[in-house]
């Protein structure tokens, strides 16, 4: 063949052996053909469990949007990716040895036409991408409020090794390990970490956002339809990370309110000594909720910190007597006495 192909006179190859079936014994061959119709009759079966992913079977507005989003995305990159893989199936078998009818031509080089094709598609479906992803990084902003004419609930969450402690300040309650949340209301979360970096994840309601010590995120989600959502931190956290796990529920108004009345009822008290015991490290930590949770409680883990020689907030900057207030009056000063 490759005496064949060496040629320059512009024949064809001619056939020298046969193709790669050849080789094959008539009882692999038959064992193969069997196999490949096996594994076609699998296949529906295979493809049927896609229906329980939980990422695409979303259960808020946010989640349904990003489903969108990851489809489009989806069908545009398989606009490029399914020619390629059929045409280099196709070219293997048309200009394979045994076709003497295939053109042969050892010392073409180049086709324009080929090239603007090669070229324009990518180039249009790069810009269609771009475009798409300009508007929906927009739109789909975790910190940007969900218009609702529904007042939204409150959560601050922080993430614990290996649990998760939701606080609702507007209701002086708090959880471990459980999310109660109303159907169709916007949910306000602001998230942190107590040491470790966590990422909060409810694949069915939509955004994974991280959660990180002294520092202070957010997210906007909202669940249309009421169930049990599966949460979980998508960030390796240490040995306990696996089971770093959560219940969402989504219920109904009445419902919430019934379980903050429950919650308000519980004889354990979220304080600064009871937080100092959720800390220390813990795996399959149980449903635990609290009542009469310490206000600011949020606040002072974000600023943990962020504290002076004595003890003192060195952020804030409505007290005359903090560093960070010092700071800031003597740099004023300075421009003050330069534009003098």
């Amino acid at each position: 063949m490759c005496d064949a192909a060496a040629r320059a006179d512009g024949s064809r190859a001619s056939p020298s052996r046969a193709g790669f079936q050849a080789f094959l014994p008539p009882g692999a061959r038959a064992a193969a053909g069997r196999l490949a119709g096996a594994g076609l009759l699998v296949l529906p079966v295979l493809l049927s469990g896609c229906s329980q992913l939980e990422l695409m079977n979303p259960k808020g507005a946010v989640g349904e949007q990003e489903k969108g989003l990851i489809l489009v995305a989806l069908f545009l990159m398989l606009l490029v990716v399914v020619p390629v893989i059929v045409l280099t199936l196709y070219f293997g078998w048309r200009y394979r040895e045994t076709n003497t009818q295939a053109t042969y031509a050892p010392k073409w080089s180049h086709s324009t036409p080929i090239e603007i094709v090669v070229w324009s598609i990518p180039c249009v479906i790069v810009a269609v991408l771009a475009v798409l992803i300009w508007k929906t990084t927009h739109e789909l902003d975790p910190y940007k409020p969900i218009a609702s004419q529904t007042k939204p609930v409150r959560v601050d969450v922080i993430a614990l090794n290996w649990k998760w402690l939701f606080i609702y300040p507007d209701y002086g309650v708090a959880s471990v390990n459980r999310l109660q949340i109303p159907v169709d209301t916007p949910v306000e979360f602001r998230l942190t970490a107590e040491s470790l970096m966590n990422s909060f994840f409810i694949p069915q309601l939509g955004s994974m956002v991280y959660a990180m010590a002294g520092m202070q995120t957010r997210l906007h989600l909202v669940a249309n339809h009421t169930g049990t959502y599966h949460g979980l931190s998508a960030a390796y956290s240490g040995e306990g990370f696996s089971d770093m796990r959560f219940d969402a529920i989504a219920s109904s108004r009445a419902e919430f309110d019934a379980w903050v009345a429950q919650a308000r009822r519980s004889p354990l008290k979220l304080d600064p000594a009871s937080y100092r015991e959720l800390e220390q490290p813990s795996t399959r930590h149980p449903v635990t909720v609290y009542a009469n949770a310490t206000p600011a409680l949020f606040e002072g883990v974000v600023n943990r910190f962020m504290r002076g020689p004595s003890g003192e907030d060195i952020c804030r900057n409505d007290v005359r007597d903090t560093p960070f207030a010092r700071v800031i009056a003597q740099r004023n000063g300075n421009q003050a006495a330069e534009e003098q």
